[in-house]
């Protein structure tokens, strides 16, 4: 019989933290077979079973779930003990962060450089999206840290507000030169759930405004470029548009919304891992580009 070993342990959390074998495979960087032999060689040192099938998940039996809440708390003191003891210059895994465009464009690249130069050992997995999709790949344990356009409210979740950008009315020449929205200018925006959509429409209102049709793109750069080349107008982030504003190709063709966008570092309420809590401490330093 093999003892149990630590990988053993941290296999049966990502099991059960993402629902599949495949899953923690991917996350752990190894394969299905192998993560499947793990669970065999600690039920068969058990002479339990650890896991049932439910639709396409892997659901903790009742003993797994309790060896799991047990030893989880153990397993991460004794990776933060070992951390600590090298001052994190030994931290290693992959770390998957999720991210809107606006942040994205702000303050990740700060981010980024910083942990490469002071975590090497960690590989870092950055996806682009939309806040309500990241959201629930946070709270689904898709992703590990992600950057949200709030304030967003959960108890699944903790947050670190890390500042707000300013908003601007936005079209190319050829459109500002039609005279504005006296003309029914289109009006482009983020999709219905996003804060930027809802500013837009709030913007609207107060001036009175009614678009000759209000388009959407889930991709803010694809938003700027529509604009810029006069098919528009737009509500865009202040700092994603200042290079255009200061060249001339985009024009301001409003007063900008009272409102700002907010964004805020995000980690599970229940994180535990001491290499992104590690990195949640550092992004909740951050500082967006005002």
């Amino acid at each position: 019989m093999k003892r149990i070993a630590l990988f053993h342990l941290e296999t049966l959390m990502w099991i059960d933290r993402l629902g599949t074998f495949a899953a923690a495979a991917q996350r752990l960087n190894t394969t299905q077979p192998a993560v499947s032999a793990r669970v065999r060689e600690i039920e068969e040192q058990l002479g339990v079973p650890l896991f049932q099938r439910e639709g396409r998940r892997m659901v903790l039996s009742a003993r797994g779930r309790r060896l799991v809440q047990a030893s989880a708390p153990l397993y991460h003191q004794l990776e933060q003990v070992l951390l600590e003891a090298s001052d994190f210059a030994g931290a290693t895994g992959s770390v998957r962060i999720g991210s809107g465009e606006i942040a994205a464009a702000s303050c990740l690249p700060a981010f980024i450089t910083a942990i490469e130069r002071e975590r090497p050992g960690v590989a870092m997995e950055i996806e682009i999206d939309l806040t309500a999709p990241l959201l629930q790949q946070l709270l689904g344990g898709l992703h590990d840290i992600v950057f949200l356009a709030g304030p967003v409210a959960s108890p699944g979740m903790r947050t670190a507000p890390i500042g707000s950008v300013e908003l601007v009315w936005c079209a190319g020449s050829p459109a500002a030169r039609q005279g504005g929205f006296a003309q029914r200018m289109p009006v482009w925006s983020l999709p219905a759930h996003s804060p930027l959509s809802a500013i837009t429409h709030a913007s609207l209102a107060e001036h009175g405004l009614s678009p000759g049709a209000l388009h959407t793109c889930d991709d803010v750069r694809t938003l700027i470029a529509i604009v810029a080349g006069g098919q528009g107008a737009a509500v865009l982030p202040e700092t994603m548009v200042r290079q255009q504003l200061a060249a001339g190709t985009l024009h301001e063709v409003l007063p900008r919304p009272t409102q700002r966008v907010h964004f805020e570092a995000a980690v599970r309420t229940r994180e535990s891992d001491p290499v992104i809590l590690d990195l949640f401490d550092r992004a909740a330093r951050l500082v967006l580009d005002p």
